[in-house]
């Protein structure tokens, strides 16, 4: 089942979430990742998160999520984790 995680950064955490970027990435690299990326602000920095992963249940994606290194270190301010289901790729309906 994939579960989509929306994050929010404290305020004023730029700076933080670069320092912790690299160990965030190589995180990510030990999930089912279906997909991630940043929300940006208008001067294009990083201030949030959506990231989708393959879990077995709601528990075990908040288990997941919850070690990101980006958790742990405290640079959420929100976080919203629930079931998602792929629709659409590129336009296209898909089964």
């Amino acid at each position: 089942m994939l579960f989509a995680l929306v994050a929010h950064d404290q305020p004023n955490s730029v700076a933080r979430r670069a320092e912790l970027r690299p160990e965030h990435l190589k995180y990510l690299e030990t999930l089912k990742l279906v997909f991630a990326g940043p929300f940006l602000n208008d001067k294009g920095e990083g201030v949030g998160s959506i990231v989708v992963i393959e879990a077995d249940d709601l528990a075990a994606a908040r288990a997941e999520f919850g070690r990101d290194p980006y958790a742990v270190n405290g640079l959420f301010d929100s976080i919203t984790i629930k079931p998602w289901k792929f629709v659409f790729n590129n336009s296209k309906p898909v089964p």
